[in-house]
């Protein structure tokens, strides 16, 4: 029988993936969406619920007849009046909360690597927090931690349109970042499969240095690379704690923190992060 599928958070960029794959496959898919005109991102999807997941009372009914659930719920930077807490937390708390009602086959988040070791940090005491929740919930669940998407890797492009990209440290810590269709495909087959928990990078693993050096290549630039003495980037998280509120350095503490050690993870996929630069840069999209 053919499994009947909710995407949350269908709209941003791994949830479009998502329904593009899902659909690939033979699912059917229901996307969760913010309003009509919402509909033309994710055209692909076989139903649409209108729904606000901060709003629990527009969610009555969002999971009837459902098998599973992929939740992509998440905020990168705190706008809008929303917190982590808000939407990272809450939001993904009463999705949780209208799986348990009809009983969903299985749940799958997309948390961030290494957010079950970086609690401390705004944004993972929101997402492990959930994580904790929907461990506890009696569901069947899946748990991705992806490296950063090469959509976040955008800032190094826009450093690099400047002329010049600025690291801290050595700037020899490395990383795997991950293309959003890749993920996608990953996420399904960790749906189908037995494994609860896993971290997925992409294929290329790369330090902070050359990933700096193929941003400005894309660009045509000489290599400028400033590498910022490590004490600088203690020092600015500390003054943004100190200064202002958990919305404005809740973003900065996250990326500081990552710039600080290696974050590799298993890889996966066949797509380069060369290859989207040079993408974003003919799209003039930086």
């Amino acid at each position: 029988m053919t499994k009947r599928v909710l995407v949350a958070g269908a709209t941003g960029y791994l949830g479009r993936e998502l329904v593009k794959e899902l659909k690939y496959r033979g699912y059917w898919v229901r996307a969760l969406i913010r309003s009509e005109k919402q509909k033309e991102l994710v055209s692909l999807a076989d139903e649409f619920f209108i729904a606000e997941v901060t709003k629990p009372e527009t969610l009555l009914g969002c999971m009837t007849s459902i098998d599973y659930v992929f939740s992509t719920i998440g905020i990168t930077r705190q706008k809008e009046g929303m917190t982590y807490m808000d939407v990272d937390y809450k939001g993904n708390l009463n999705l949780l909360h209208q799986g348990c009602i009809t009983d969903v086959e299985r749940f799958l988040y997309v948390s961030a690597i290494n957010g079950d070791k970086l609690r401390h940090l705004e944004i993972f005491k929101a997402k492990e927090g959930f994580v904790d929740k929907l461990k506890e919930s009696g569901l069947d669940y899946r748990v991705i931690r992806p490296n950063g998407f090469f959509s976040d890797m955008k800032d190094f492009l826009k450093m690099a349109n400047s002329g010049r990209v600025f690291l801290f440290g050595k700037g020899d810590k490395k990383l795997n970042p991950i293309d959003g269709r890749d993920l996608a495909k990953v996420c399904i087959d960790k749906m189908e499969g037995n494994k609860r928990e896993c971290s997925v990078g992409g294929p290329d693993v790369m330090s902070q240095r050359e990933l700096a050096a193929l941003a400005l290549r894309a660009l045509n630039k000489k290599e400028k690379i400033v590498c910022l003495p490590d004490f600088i980037r203690v020092w600015i998280i500390a003054l943004l704690r100190l200064f202002t509120s958990s919305k404005t350095y809740g973003p900065y503490e996250f990326f500081l923190t990552a710039m600080a050690s290696d974050n590799i993870a298993p890889t996966y996929g066949e797509h380069h992060l060369k290859d989207y630069f040079n993408e974003q840069v003919l799209k003039n999209s930086i």
